[in-house]
């Protein structure tokens, strides 16, 4: 069985990602929401200690005794050598052992007396900071897996159907049936309110090649919205064409679900016509009722190659049906930036919110801006 090999300098939150890895070519189904799950544990235990690190890792990955004797295995192959607290594990014979990993942080990242526990939270906070187009695969990976808990909400509506409630505009025919049971003697008014459903999100991801950087990330974000919401989200790529993905995210699992999609995406990191594309959900799918009352989130950096005026008025038309427009620009979490791009600078007046797209704290905000959350 491969085992993954761990640099001596690596962190903790790398190597979990490689023990995930190693579990998988040793048949444990170690999804990415289970490595979530175990990074995610580890910010709130010791990354330097062994044990923790071990039931962080054996409570997130394994689901039945099967998968116990073989993270069993797995941990003592990939972590042997580490400098952690705990007995320290016997390599089943026919595994390959990786080399030592190092503690996490140096003299200068250290807490009092030489505490590394700090540096391991400030590299997984980091993650969260960093933009996404510099980090290397597997920091890409590790801050991809912080965005699985996120919770995309979103906003409600009303409905035309009511509901008995303690306050509120009274409620005649209850009101009267009452008054009716109690022999005409009077009664309290019954207050009546109206229900509330969810908007739809509609959420359109550029896969065009300028996008590259950024778009596993869009996509991850969208599927974590499908995930939360259901049916009442729809997401749609862009590139030279518009694909419908809603049903390639329903993959409860975060890795086969971007699987599906670059499957069924053609044009991934291709070109990229915002004006004829946003044309095309507009005719097809917006008009008929999916952009009416939806808010709808474009997830793109405005670079057009086609009409700029084109997009400027599919924009306007998109802004009278939705109930609000909310473009993500990676760009715009970069300092100086300025929406000068021909598409970007056309498309922004119906914007109704211009956010930052380039990071996972970014993409955490562009959650609580989808709920309604502006501040």
């Amino acid at each position: 069985m491969p085992v993954d090999p761990v640099p001596v300098d690596a962190d903790v939150p790398a190597a979990v990602a490689g023990l995930a890895r190693t579990l998988r070519s040793a048949g444990v189904d170690a999804t990415s929401d289970r490595l979530a799950a175990a990074v995610e544990a580890l910010t709130l235990l010791d990354p330097t200690s062994r044990d923790d690190v071990y039931w962080a890792g054996r409570i997130a990955f394994c689901a039945s005794p099967d998968d116990v004797a073989r993270y069993d295995r797995v941990f003592a192959a990939v972590f042997d050598g580490v400098r952690m607290l705990g007995p320290e594990p016997t390599a089943e014979p026919g595994l390959r052992v990786v080399p030592s990993l190092a503690v996490p942080g140096d003299a200068g990242t250290t807490g009092p007396a030489g505490d590394p526990r700090p540096a391991a939270a400030s590299h997984l906070e980091s993650l969260r900071h960093r933009d996404l187009a510099d980090l290397d695969d597997t920091d890409r990976q590790a801050a991809l897996a912080l965005l699985t808990p996120l919770t995309v909400v979103g906003e409600t509506r009303p409905h035309r159907r009511t509901r008995p409630a303690g306050h509120g505009p009274v409620d005649r025919h209850r009101t009267l049936r009452r008054t009716l049971r109690a022999g005409g003697e009077p009664v309290a008014p019954s207050s009546v309110r109206r229900r509330r459903r969810p908007r739809r999100v509609v959420l359109l991801v550029d896969v065009s090649g300028s996008m590259a950087p950024y778009a596993d990330a869009f996509v991850r974000f969208a599927h974590v919205t499908r995930r939360a919401r259901g049916p009442r989200t729809e997401v749609f790529t862009l590139g030279t064409r518009l694909t419908r993905v809603t049903r390639e995210l329903s993959h409860r699992d975060p890795t086969l679900a971007a699987a599906a999609v670059a499957a069924a995406v053609p044009d991934w990191s291709g070109g990229t016509r915002l004006g004829e594309l946003v044309k095309a959900f507009l005719d097809t799918w917006g008009r008929r009722g999916m952009a009416r009352g939806a808010v709808v989130v474009v997830m793109s950096d405005g670079w057009e190659r086609g009409d700029a005026t084109l997009l400027g008025e599919q924009m306007r038309l998109l802004r009278r049906l939705a109930h609000r427009v909310v473009w993500a620009n990676p760009r715009a979490g970069r300092p100086g930036f300025a929406p000068l791009a021909a598409g970007m600078a056309a498309a922004l007046p119906s914007v109704d919110d211009l956010v930052a797209g380039h990071s996972v704290d970014a993409l955490q905000r562009l959650a609580r801006t989808v709920v309604g959350d502006r501040a």
